[in-house]
């Protein structure tokens, strides 16, 4: 690895070094997070736009939380601003917020977040692509909004598509937020104009230590045979992605994010297990919120995949619990940490 976060301008794209690597206490051992991209319903299929969106899942959160709160566990809504907009979120997740039950950040998508001073189009949704006065100023009226809503200051921050650009970092400073998450190691969104984290690390580090900004990056791990070359396997068959989908059925290599969309549970504890192997001390699960309503995600089309959603993270809690991996929330992480 290399870079100097010390003399440099902190940055989320740079690649930390040995030294920005997180410490965490002795006692927090291995744990897990779950962030939902909390945000509004679109047809991931057309262009976007500002205004063909829906907020008909909204309701569905409160399901979710109870579910996630009869295992103890505090579920991360990274919000953006439909949602923040919508007083249904508000009161579903309020109380939960204010008692620790649940924890609430940020996520960005620019299109539906003002100012609306850009055009609308592929390279404008990645939100590090915008001027820094354009970026920081649809932060700070999301951030505003948001703990006007639900009556705390986030903490945490996952830019939409995964967007983060040269100015992120300080930004995300200059608001107090702790933790970003927007890292997802192993993917390369390049080719539309976004950021490439082929090669950044699983774990957590230091993008400004001084500062106590911290990234804790999305886990996708490599399993199979060939996984110690998936680096370098998987991003050269790109174009050739029956080739990616072979290697998978002979079992030779698949890339596993840790998420209930487009993984089965089996995949998924085959993932946990290599994460566990590695030594990763923070195992990071994501979804998209829509996928809580049948019908407005490819992920689930109907009532009989929403139960086979929720069975997905039964059967992972329970080898989770197996393992000895424990949940955790941004308040547990920041704790831990050492400076």
């Amino acid at each position: 690895m290399s870079g100097d976060t010390v003399n440099q301008r902190p940055e989320i794209l740079r690649m930390p070094n040995d030294a920005d690597i997180v410490r965490f206490s002795r006692d927090f051992g291995t744990r897990f997070v779950i962030t939902v991209d909390t945000e509004e319903e679109f047809d991931w299929s057309k262009p976007l736009d500002r205004t063909s969106h829906g907020l008909d899942h909204v309701p569905r959160l409160a399901k979710f939380q109870q579910f996630c709160e009869g295992f103890g566990i505090v579920p991360i809504y990274l919000i953006d601003y439909p949602v923040a907009c919508d007083p249904r979120a508000a009161e579903i997740l309020r109380d939960a917020i204010a008692a620790g039950r649940a924890e609430v950040g940020v996520q960005l998508h620019p299109w539906v977040s003002p100012p609306h001073d850009e055009d609308v189009n592929v390279h404008n949704s990645f939100a590090g692509n915008l001027s820094p006065d354009l970026e920081r100023a649809k932060f700070r009226k999301l951030r505003d909004t948001i703990e006007k809503a639900f009556g705390v200051g986030p903490m945490i921050y996952r830019a939409g598509r995964y967007g983060v650009g040269p100015a992120t970092a300080a930004i995300l400073s200059e608001c107090a937020i702790a933790i970003d998450t927007s890292v997802r190691s192993r993917f390369d969104y390049s080719a539309t104009g976004g950021p490439n984290f082929r090669d950044h690390p699983l774990c957590p580090w230091w993008i400004d230590k001084r500062g106590g900004l911290m990234e804790m990056p999305l886990t996708t791990m490599f399993w199979g045979p060939l996984r110690r070359y998936g680096q370098k396997i998987y991003p050269a068959l790109w174009r050739v992605p029956r080739l990616r989908g072979a290697l998978a059925r002979l079992g030779l290599l698949e890339r596993i994010p840790l998420t209930p969309e487009g993984v089965t549970m089996d995949e998924a504890i085959k993932g946990i297990d290599v994460a566990l192997e590695e030594g990763l001390p923070i195992l990071v699960f994501s979804f998209h919120s829509p996928s809580l309503h049948p019908g407005l995600t490819p992920y689930v089309h109907n009532d009989t995949d929403l139960d086979s959603f929720y069975n997905w993270w039964r059967g992972v809690f329970d080898h989770l619990q197996k393992r000895g991996v424990k949940p955790a929330c941004v308040k547990d992480v920041m704790a831990a940490a050492e400076i």
